[in-house]
């Protein structure tokens, strides 16, 4: 069974989602990336999909009616990295399982801090730009993403020099941890400068993001 896999889905919404397609690739090595065995399915979900869903990925409701039900998806045994862009989603959506995640986007946003966009597309313009409209018209497939996907994950790996999926998991934590407040009335200032009261505030609330914590632990 595959330690590691890029892995993607397609969902009815942001509001307790169900996957509707799967998708993952078997990562085999990192240098240089090497891809084993696939899989690609879809499901058939217990909730009408949401219109902002459909205006994402284009997957109606009626083309799903002879599908497997989405609550019978499950990821490989034995697995232990996921990899993905924004990977917390699609781990959430499979059932937060017990498994190392490795987020292409936070590597992304660490590797190019200057970019005004890190998402797939925009990155993969960066990446592939002779390629890149051909591929993109399939975006928000889930088959389509995991192959974008690991084309960013190639080049983040030649980047950083990275030939482990432990160092590849630890610069995927690092990243995680912000330099500027992702949210509140500071959104956007860096954390240096974040007022000690609001800090002392913030970490006294239940549920602290814990990559919030670090960043403040550093200072």
């Amino acid at each position: 069974m595959p330690k590691a896999i890029i892995f993607d889905t397609e969902t009815t919404g942001l509001d307790s989602p169900e996957v509707i397609e799967a998708a993952w690739l078997e990562v085999t090595s990192l240098s240089p990336l090497t891809l084993g065995e696939g899989f690609e399915q879809r499901y058939k979900p217990s909730k009408p999909i949401g219109l902002a869903a459909l205006a994402t990925h284009h997957i109606l409701d009626e083309e799903l009616a002879d599908c497997a039900l989405s609550s019978t998806f499950q990821l490989p045994k034995d697995l232990e990295y996921l990899i993905g862009h924004n990977v917390d989603f699609d781990w959430t959506v499979a059932g937060s399982p017990d498994v190392r995640r490795i987020c292409t986007l936070n590597l992304a946003r660490a590797v190019w801090p200057e970019l005004e966009s890190h998402k797939q597309g925009a990155l993969l313009y960066l990446l592939d730009r002779p390629n890149a409209r051909e591929r993109l018209k399939n975006a928000h497939s889930a088959g389509a993403d995991i192959r974008i996907c690991a084309t960013l994950l190639e080049h983040i790996c030649q980047h950083l020099k990275i030939d482990s999926l432990e160092v590849l998991w630890q610069k995927s934590e690092d990243a995680r941890v912000p330099t500027h407040m992702p949210f509140g009335k500071y959104k956007g200032k860096p954390i240096s400068e974040v007022p000690k009261d609001y800090v002392r505030w913030l970490l006294d609330q239940p549920n602290v993001d814990p990559f919030i914590r670090r960043a403040f632990s550093k200072q």
